[in-house]
């Protein structure tokens, strides 16, 4: 349905030609919480369909619905329903799809807060088994009568590893489960899951799709026959709606996006060539380089690469590791990603040994969000931090 519209009209122009809008260049911000209707039976009809009639902002909003819009036509999606955050959308995504007693199966690593809730689910009856593979046959080891969601991210947290998309959405259509895909490492400029046969694919829209790191959202998208449940459900009692204000930012996000995802690219790529030379550091986890163990992968499935990834400094003392992070000047001590400014993070610091180790995370791993600072400039903060730390 979306087969001849380029993503930059997508991000542009694309859902905002309504007659509502009156030929404004950017969307109105409508800041009203409810919507009155001219009969008592018109507000009837228009509960009874809530999640396509604007009745009250918890459930639709005509800003919000502009976004929602163009995200679902970047994804090549039916439909997208916004959250207020990432972590919204993903909670009630998997909890749309379970039931006591049901299972969860996590390929490879995943966004922290996302296995947390699948440990919050576990009170509720649902568990989750996490398999570390490159193969979907091996999940049949653990695959049961009650397995009902395949969860993913490619390339995966923290370490970077590229899933094939294809192979392992088959594997679950054939068992009946459903694939749900966090995407937003590579956002839908570079990647569409959905076109690979996954069946949900959730973002967080404070990374790069906002891109000024001056929101705080979270967007699902897929079938109407997944999303509509979802949301006049869990996205009605959850309560996590996307304000019409940080629906208005997001939308300025995606229209500079086509131009700042290569600009992320060049820049993350430039600093992860001069890691990868450095004897300081041990690995660099970047699928954009071609000694990444899924880098023809990627190449097959993405059409460009974003600008986090991790390096790996050849130590095992928590103090090395501080120690280098404290010495950078340019890139910025913080959590989250994708805005203009370069960010580090180092899990060994924030996260309790045990969940790395799950994950797989050695002491010595920094993670490094590359900014749309001068790349020349990182490089030397690097290179000067990697020799005094």
């Amino acid at each position: 349905m979306y087969e001849h519209i380029d993503d930059s009209w997508i991000c542009g122009r694309y859902g905002e030609d309504e007659p509502w809008m009156s030929g404004a260049v950017n969307p109105p911000v409508f800041e009203n919480s409810l919507f009155t209707f001219p009969t008592a039976n018109a507000l009837a009809d228009g509960l009874a369909a809530e999640d396509e009639n604007y009745v009250y902002s918890r459930g639709t909003n005509p800003t919000v619905d502009v976004l929602q819009r163009k995200i679902a036509a970047l994804e090549r999606a039916e439909r997208a329903k916004c959250f207020a955050s990432g972590m919204g959308a993903i909670a009630a995504t998997i909890s749309s799809l379970v039931s006591a007693g049901d299972q969860v199966i996590v390929v490879g690593a995943v966004y922290g807060p996302t296995t947390q809730f699948l440990r919050y689910l576990e009170k509720f009856g649902v568990s989750h088994t996490t398999v570390h593979t490159d193969n979907p046959a091996v999940l049949d080891s653990v695959v049961t009568t009650r397995s009902r969601v395949l969860y993913l991210e490619s390339p995966s947290y923290m370490r970077y590893g590229v899933i094939d998309l294809r192979a392992f959405a088959g594997w679950a259509r054939e068992r009946g489960l459903t694939t749900v895909m966090d995407n937003t490492w590579a956002t839908p400029i570079f990647q569409k899951p959905l076109t690979m046969g996954v069946d949900l694919v959730v973002h967080s829209l404070s990374k790069y799709i906002g891109g000024h790191s001056d929101l705080v959202g979270g967007v699902v998208a897929g079938p109407s026959r997944l999303i509509r449940p979802l949301a006049l459900t869990e996205y009605q009692l959850y309560g996590a709606a996307l304000s019409a204000h940080e629906a208005a930012k997001a939308i300025k996000g995606l229209r500079t996006l086509p131009v700042r995802m290569p600009a992320h690219q060049e820049r993350g790529l430039r600093v992860a060539e001069f890691l990868v030379k450095h004897p300081a550091i041990r690995a660099v986890n970047h699928p954009g380089l071609p000694g990444h163990p899924g880098h023809e992968l990627a190449r097959a499935q993405m059409t460009g690469f974003s600008s986090v990834f991790s390096l790996e400094l050849d130590t095992e003392d928590i103090t090395e590791v501080a120690r280098f992070v404290d010495a950078l000047r340019h890139f910025r001590i913080g959590v989250s990603w994708g805005g203009f400014e370069s960010l580090v993070s180092a899990p060994a610091l924030t996260t309790q040994e045990s969940v790395r180790a799950t994950m797989g995370i050695p002491v010595g791993l920094v993670r490094l969000s590359v900014g749309l600072e001068d790349a020349d400039t990182l490089v030397a903060d690097l290179a000067e931090a990697l020799a005094t730390s």
